[in-house]
């Protein structure tokens, strides 16, 4: 259930940060509610459940629907061409397969391991300069910018944010192509997100009751 001082939380966030609500334990019509007080960026972790609210919801033309959750590459042909943003690229048979059946450009966010958790997904972050490289000929493929995850537990959050905003900076400025993005911050730690620049944030539990 959507909080009922949804929009006065909204007023909280500046307005140049998107807000990705973390749909993945709601249903369609938690959704519509989200979309009637202004949220219409939708982030899916699961290829199946994505399908089914992206079939309930086709009649709301100003869903941008974002892929935050780890794609497997044998399922990425069923969602492709529906998401319009893809956080969590991180390798080069996905960025390969997204080439093949996207009609157009899907603009992407590189997932990066700032931490280099064994349990986690993302590019090693002393590879994404080789990794952006290898991908950057694909026409299908944007890259828009970079996405993490902090420690679930981390003491200090904000450091770790910190380590992306500087890569991505590093990154714009040695590749000479503008990274604009960052997608970092979950309902946790997204204040200390937005203070290293984050431009998307990641909210689920937060949003809902």
């Amino acid at each position: 259930m959507v909080r009922k001082d949804i929009k006065e939380f909204l007023r909280t966030i500046p307005q140049d940060v998107t807000v990705v609500a973390a749909t993945k334990y709601v249903d369609s019509q938690d959704m519509i509610t989200l979309l009637e007080n202004g949220i219409n960026n939708f982030g899916e972790n699961r290829v199946d459940s994505f399908l089914d609210k992206y079939n309930e919801l086709k009649k709301f033309k100003d869903i941008k629907w974002h892929f935050i959750g780890h794609l497997q590459r044998n399922k990425a042909k069923k969602v492709i061409d529906l998401i319009d943003y893809l956080h969590s690229l991180d390798s080069i048979e996905l960025a390969r397969i997204i080439d093949k059946e996207r009609t157009t450009p899907l603009k992407c966010f590189i997932e990066v391991s700032i931490n280099l958790e064994e349990n986690k997904n993302g590019v090693p972050y002393y590879q994404v300069e080789d990794f952006i490289k290898e991908i950057m000929p694909l026409k299908n493929i944007e890259i828009v910018g970079l996405m993490m995850m902090a420690y679930k537990d981390s003491n200090d959050p904000e450091q770790e944010f910190r380590k992306l905003r500087i890569l991505r900076d590093n990154l714009s400025n040695s590749l000479h192509i503008p990274l604009k993005l960052l997608s970092m911050g979950m309902s946790d730690d997204y204040l200390e997100a937005l203070k290293e620049g984050a431009t998307h944030i990641r909210l689920g539990r937060i949003i809902f009751q």
